[in-house]
């Protein structure tokens, strides 16, 4: 990364005053990760893409085009499975980026990491949108693939460090108001880009090369504003009154001290998180991309009270089931993003272990159960089941900062957080591979689709009750991790800590002002507004699942 960047980025100079309020900084988190949230809803691009060429029907590539000629060609239109490449390679970079560039990020501070992840993100939709309007495939990995993956990884673990150390008493609650946002990123984005394709569309035109560059345009915006948000605390803040809990009874879990991202390749309990997180993303991942097609063939006909199953059913009727099922990806969806909040706030009281513990107690009893509901016809414990696995996936994201912060500290947890997302990467993978390939081979030996998904369910029941046992096995760490009182001042050197906000104006020259309580309020009405009007537009789609 370069060094020779302004002032103004410098982590030294954005370290707040004494009436600084640390509400400000998960609204400008938000900002952020609503915009690179937007990977997940890319899929709302497939489609018109995949006849960009053809405009009402794909021009479909003779056998001699494979997926490289794919990547050069302007004479055919790309596939739909050419273009999810780019949804893999989202996950892949954001992991592999976060690792390779989390301990740049402690030392370089949330505000320099913020700004190159929006120039990597906004700029990647740019360049994406050169490769639509040059129809080369190419652009657009490394566009959005490539550099906008990078983007992602640096902008989601660029507020970890400092929302926990702003909130040591909620650390649960403030990184579930982050990744939050990253789920809800989709709902605001999706509507929005199929809003803008429509008003974009001509007779000769999809309408998405322009849609990719007004979105870049404002979610540039947003994650600039959401940048110049972030304030650090000085060093060893804490809040008015409270205390650090203390390593007694109920605590022993929570560390004082801190460990050096260097050495947790080589802790044990870094590994079993690892797991942890690997499985249950894993198990949730995997659902989240078949949900639409498996309500379908499990239930066929009976979503719209027809009793056919889903191979008897006519054309009319199959479009009226889809439409059921577009309705239960939506529900699903906002189940993901509550989950969120809700379960990583609760880890504030339940504690991480005994959370990851519900999350797969709970979690294996659900998917067990699901081929016995879909048996009996029950589409409302069906839909239940996964309304709360998906709660759950969502609530691991969000609850394992905070899962890392009590056992590795608070120092160096953004570059530990960004190294585990690696294990978010192999899920990406390994869960839709197990239910889509089980699926195939289901299918291969003759059984009904509604009964191809049983197998699977019992596998992703395997896959927790794996994490399960990992999760019993964290235990605190021995005091050879931690760093000693001189390698943790260097650190703290290397960061650019000062132990005062009197000492941030004495090296930036400049005072650092209080926050107008009026301030607090316009920046959560500009990340609010826009989740409310996603909010307001899933539930539109939630309603034809209940109608």
């Amino acid at each position: 990364m370069p060094a020779d960047t302004p002032s103004l980025l410098d982590k030294e100079n954005i370290i707040a005053g004494p009436g600084f309020n640390r509400w400000l900084v998960p609204p400008a988190a938000l900002a952020i990760h609503l915009c690179i949230g937007m990977a997940y809803g890319f899929s709302v691009f497939w489609l018109p893409l995949s006849r960009a060429l053809g405009i009402k029907e794909p021009l479909k590539c003779g056998p001699e085009v494979g997926f490289l000629g794919e990547l050069f060609t302007t004479t055919c239109d790309w596939k739909i499975s050419t273009l999810g490449w780019m949804y893999t390679l989202f996950f892949v970079l954001l992991g592999s980026s976060a690792a390779i560039w989390g301990g740049w990020l402690e030392r370089a501070g949330p505000r320099k990491a913020g700004v190159v992840s929006a120039l990597c993100w906004c700029g990647g939709m740019m360049i994406s949108a050169l490769g639509i309007h040059l129809h080369q495939f190419w652009l657009m990995i490394l566009g959005s693939g490539v550099i906008g993956g990078i983007g992602l990884g640096l902008g989601y673990i660029s507020p970890v460090s400092t929302l926990i150390k702003w909130f040591p008493d909620r650390r649960g609650m403030a990184t579930g108001m982050a990744i939050m946002g990253f789920g809800g990123g989709a709902m605001i984005g999706s509507p929005l880009a199929a809003d803008l394709m429509k008003l974009f569309a001509t007779p000769t035109d999809v309408g998405v090369m322009q849609t990719f560059v007004v979105m870049a345009g404002v979610y540039f915006v947003f994650m600039m504003a959401g940048a110049f948000g972030y304030r650090v605390p000085p060093s060893g803040w804490t809040p008015a009154g409270w205390t650090p809990p203390s390593a007694q009874a109920g605590n022993a879990m929570i560390t004082q001290r801190h460990v050096h991202v260097s050495r947790v390749w080589g802790i044990p309990q870094f590994w079993l998180i690892w797991m942890v997180l690997c499985m249950n993303v894993s198990a949730g991942i995997g659902v989240i991309g078949m949900a639409s097609p498996m309500l379908q063939e499990v239930f066929g006909g009976t979503l719209i009270g027809v009793n056919r199953r889903f191979g008897e059913l006519d054309k009319p009727q199959l479009a009226a089931i889809a439409t059921v099922a577009a309705g239960f990806t939506a529900l699903l969806s906002l189940f993901n993003i509550g989950g969120r909040f809700f379960w990583a706030s609760l880890s504030d009281k339940l504690g991480r272990k005994m959370t990851y513990g519900v999350f797969f107690v709970l979690g294996a009893a659900l998917y067990f159960s699901v081929p016995g509901s879909a048996a009996a016809g029950s589409i409302v414990l069906f839909v239940a089941a996964f309304c709360v696995i998906l709660s759950m996936y969502g609530g691991g994201f969000a609850t394992v900062p905070a899962y890392l912060a009590d056992l590795f500290g608070t120092q160096m947890v953004g570059a530990i957080h960004g190294r585990l997302l690696t294990a978010w990467a192999t899920a990406g993978i390994l869960g839709p591979v197990v239910v889509n390939y089980m699926r195939e081979y289901q299918l291969s030996l003759g059984i009904a689709r509604e009964q191809v998904y049983n197998q699977t369910m019992y596998i992703l029941t395997g896959m927790l009750l794996i994490g399960l046992v990992c999760n019993l096995m964290v235990r605190p760490l021995q005091d050879k991790w931690f760093m000693s009182a001189d390698e943790l001042a260097e650190e703290k050197r290397l960061a650019h800590e000062k132990t005062s906000a009197a000492d941030a104006r004495l090296a930036s020259g400049r005072a650092v002002d209080a926050t107008p309580p009026a301030l607090v309020a316009l920046a959560w009405l500009g990340v609010g507004l826009p989740l409310a009007w996603g909010v307001y537009r899933t539930l539109l789609s939630v309603a034809q699942f209940f109608g």
